[in-house]
């Protein structure tokens, strides 16, 4: 007789299907909104997946040679990881950004607490919310399909502006890579139809949710609003693919119901009181703390059970106590959730001002002779900001202010322009005219360029070349030699860069001359 025991983190349940054969379902129930974010968004959220992924897999593929652990890498749960944290990531960030959070995931949350089955929160969205923390401009930076930066579509639709929700539900509008709700609830109902996740936990989210966005929301149980706020700030990834996950969610069907309502209501409570748009991964995590917890006090009855009477058997009536780790536990994640929803809001004054301070500088440098500056912003307006023009690429008019001196005459023009057509992203700069239409000069305030080629457009030897000329239109040379005064020397080895810059300052030109013939 073998009396060995296996000794494993709980639950303890066995069932025919395996941890590889769970995963692969994961993976292909994720397949769909994968393939609408690379659609939507471009190659480089391909990229971005693709990267995500091997990391988190050769995160655990290391940890295990290293530690002479058994081979769990090829469990697929490095993978199911490393997917959705891409998923939920801006199809724009760079590369070292799902690196760094691949590795975080694996290496701080799940293989230092244990291995799978022993993480107490879902680790990736533990690495988002790190990545959030640590990166949070090039985290919440989402640009739209037709390539101009914007607010999410939750954010618009707190600050009171109309939101299409059809293109939120098919995933069409700006946001993180896995924005299709269309394609989620495709992969998650199919999940939940052969019994891979538990509608308990998915389905009692949405509706704590719904329930008190149509109480709270302010808006009543409209169901437009309802619908926007549904299928906007990651509320059905998190139900279906966050909250299900086994390891970190409750093991009774009550406790399930219990966890998934918890979830779904302080996901209202954020959404409607808190600063953040995008505050439903905490939730989620503070749901994980919370699931030892209800595992311990939510149990079902037993068939039969008579609690009198086992009482009587035992002599005496055992005390109600809540054990100090739990008490301590409920009360760091308490304070968590609140220094984390808090803490947007505590910076943000001092973050705008930073901006608001960064911007008159740029303008005070392409017009130094400027003493104050008039905000052209009905002429902005007008644009209605989408692209401008057709022969300039995807630039975007961001504001345009008049620059005057002391005695109230005009000392030139400034127009700040963003075009999403660098090598790594969004290129933005200031560009100073005099009144006669000479170029003052140009400066940067985002260029994220490579290091060494791309960020070389910052560089005088790049710059400088605007300055002092008076022409509509300038051209690039990718070779160099210039001779003209309408010619402009590319960067070498950095034509995107270059490119971007030159029809950046085209589109201002273009902008300003109409500006200064009004």
């Amino acid at each position: 007789m073998n009396n060995t025991l296996n000794l494993s983190s709980g639950p303890h349940i066995r069932d025919r299907w395996t941890t590889p054969f769970i995963m692969g379902c994961v993976l292909l129930a994720l397949l769909p909104t994968a393939v609408v974010g690379v659609v939507v968004n471009g190659l480089h959220a391909l990229w971005v997946i693709l990267v995500c992924m091997l990391a988190c897999f050769l995160t655990e593929l290391l940890f295990d040679k290293l530690c002479h652990r058994p081979n769990t890498f090829l469990d697929g749960s490095a993978l199911v990881t490393g997917l959705l944290l891409a998923l939920c990531l801006s199809p724009t960030v760079p590369l070292y950004i799902p690196i760094i959070g691949g590795i975080f995931a694996i290496l701080v949350v799940k293989c230092c607490f244990g291995g799978l089955g022993k993480n107490f929160i879902n680790p990736a969205l533990a690495a988002r919310c790190f990545l959030l923390i640590s990166f949070g401009n090039t985290m919440t930076k989402f640009p739209t399909v037709d390539g101009v930066t914007s607010a999410t579509p939750v954010a618009e639709l707190l600050s009171g502006k109309a939101v299409d929700v059809t293109r939120m539900f098919l995933g069409t509008t700006n946001g993180v890579i896995g924005s299709s709700v269309l394609a989620m609830l495709v992969g998650g109902l199919l999940l939940w139809a052969f019994d891979i996740i538990h509608g308990e936990i998915c389905f009692s989210v949405l509706i704590g949710f719904t329930v008190f966005m149509g109480l709270f929301g302010g808006q009543g149980f409209d169901p437009a609003y309802l619908a926007a706020n549904i299928c906007g700030g990651g509320v059905v990834m998190a139900a279906f693919f966050m909250a299900t996950d086994y390891v970190t969610s409750p093991v009774s069907r009550l406790g399930q119901l219990t966890y998934g309502l918890l979830i779904g209501i302080l996901g209202g409570l954020l959404r409607v009181f808190g600063a953040s748009a995008d505050s439903f991964s905490y939730c989620v995590i503070i749901g994980n703390l919370f699931t030892p917890l209800i595992d311990t006090y939510v149990v079902p009855k037993p068939y039969a059970f008579r609690k009198r009477e086992i009482e009587m058997r035992a002599g005496t009536r055992q005390p109600f106590r809540i054990p100090k780790p739990v008490i301590a536990l409920t009360v760091i994640t308490l304070l968590a959730g609140l220094a984390l929803s808090g803490a947007y809001t505590v910076t943000k004054p001092n973050i705008d001002a930073q901006k608001e301070a960064a911007r008159a500088e740029a303008y005070r440098i392409v017009i130094p002779e400027a003493e104050e500056f008039e905000f052209l912003t009905k002429e902005v307006e007008a644009l209605g900001g989408g692209t401008y023009g057709t022969s300039f690429g995807k630039v975007k008019i961001n504001e345009a202010v008049v620059g005057k001196t002391a005695d109230g005459s005009i000392a030139g023009y400034a127009v700040s322009v963003t075009s999403s057509e660098g090598y790594e992203g969004d290129i933005t700069l200031s560009l100073g005219v005099k009144p006669d239409g000479t170029v003052n000069g140009i400066t940067y305030t985002e260029l994220n360029e490579t290091p060494g080629k791309g960020s070389l457009c910052g560089e005088p030897a790049f710059m400088d070349q605007f300055s002092g000329r008076n022409v509509d239109k300038f051209i690039l040379l990718k070779d160099g030699g210039a001779s003209q005064e309408t010619e402009i020397d590319g960067v070498s080895g950095a034509t995107w860069s270059s490119k971007a810059s030159v029809n950046a300052v085209n589109a201002g030109l273009d902008f300003l001359s109409q500006i200064r013939g009004e």
